[in-house]
């Protein structure tokens, strides 16, 4: 393994539409950061286990345990971890808003259809810019 890829950060991209899991890893990885994907709760919950990320992108929405009950566990297992919620419901009125995802626990609230510039700029500030 050369040096870059020790010392590159990686983020664990949750979100059960595959499109847009693929896209915001996609831009992740352009952007330098090394990225895995899980497109629902259990399986990211076997992921951070197995090797827990810098940071977490993770959909607030989707089948099984997931949205603020995912964040509270994922800081249970990891209190330092890093966390990025994002939402299409975000502040819609049907759901959790934004500021309650970050009540929960979450470092940044981004809405969806999240935006390539904004996303790599919220990772970029929570966690460094990418190693290239």
């Amino acid at each position: 393994m050369n040096e870059t890829a020790k010392t590159r950060v990686e983020v664990l991209v949750i979100d059960d539409d595959a499109i847009m899991r693929e896209l915001m890893a996609d831009w992740l990885e352009a952007a330098g950061y090394r990225v895995r994907q899980a497109g629902d709760c259990g399986t990211a919950l076997a992921e951070f286990k197995r090797q827990a990320p810098a940071l977490v992108v993770t959909d607030m929405f989707m089948p099984g345990a997931c949205g603020a009950e995912a964040i509270a566990r994922l800081k249970a297992e990891q209190p330092g971890i890093v966390l990025i919620a994002v939402s299409g419901y975000f502040n819609s009125g049907q759901g959790l808003s934004a500021e309650a995802a970050l009540s929960a626990g979450a470092d940044r609230a981004l809405p969806k259809p999240v935006k390539r510039r904004e996303l790599i700029q919220a990772v970029a500030e929570l966690v460094g810019p990418p190693v290239r």
